[in-house]
């Protein structure tokens, strides 16, 4: 396998990070191919001990969750796609997600549980619409999300979990001017979310 050179691997990087900037819709057909190889880069480092090192968070990994499952337990019950974002920490293509445009209209309530082990992370009045291409909540369920400092490329930005698994989330942002009540954009991957409408858990 050949190795990306050091200024690609930047590049990857500042594609793949759910930037604070607010891209405009009209680009995702520009963009979306760029964050899709990204991605495919991220995934396929983590056989790579020196890229590994690069994409991966070490406070994570030292986590410990009340749902633990080896990898090939998690693979049994994630798609493809589900066990790259959720335990290899990927990224899906801004614009792609189904949970993007998702804004429920129904009577109840709406919760958006985790795919991966079904717990309740966000209701559905936590979502906004902030343009980045991926799902956008300004606060989360108490005591659902886990936050902590994500180091790759010696930038902290700070990555959110799942507290119940352990699933990779997305990234938190703060102080990017949206009007909502907490000043911060909970940027989350589509894949790592199952909706109910009505409020209880969804369905692995």
């Amino acid at each position: 396998m050949r190795l990306p050179s050091f200024p690609n691997i930047i590049r990857t990087f500042y594609t793949v990070t759910n930037a604070t900037t607010r891209f405009v819709p009209s680009h995702a057909n520009t963009l979306a191919p760029l964050y899709s190889k990204a991605a495919s880069i991220r995934g396929s480092s983590m056989g790579i001990p020196i890229l590994s090192s690069l994409f991966s968070t070490a406070a994570n990994r030292n986590m410990t969750h009340p749902v633990q499952k080896s990898d090939s337990e998690w693979q049994a019950v994630l798609n493809p796609e589900q066990f790259r974002v959720l335990r290899e920490k990927g990224t899906e293509s801004p614009y792609t997600g189904k949970y993007d445009q998702h804004y429920p209209s129904g009577s109840g309530p709406g919760i958006y549980n985790c795919a991966g082990c079904s717990a309740p992370l966000y209701k559905a009045n936590h979502k906004f619409k902030s343009g980045c291409g991926w799902p956008a909540f300004f606060d989360a369920i108490p005591g659902a999300v886990t936050r902590h400092t994500d180091t790759t490329f010696g930038m902290a930005r700070t990555e959110i979990v799942c507290t119940n698994c352990g699933g990779h989330l997305g990234h938190v942002f703060k102080g990017e001017g949206y009007a909502n009540p907490t000043d911060e954009r909970h940027c989350v991957n589509s894949v790592s979310l199952n909706f109910a409408e009505d409020g209880e858990k969804g369905k692995m």
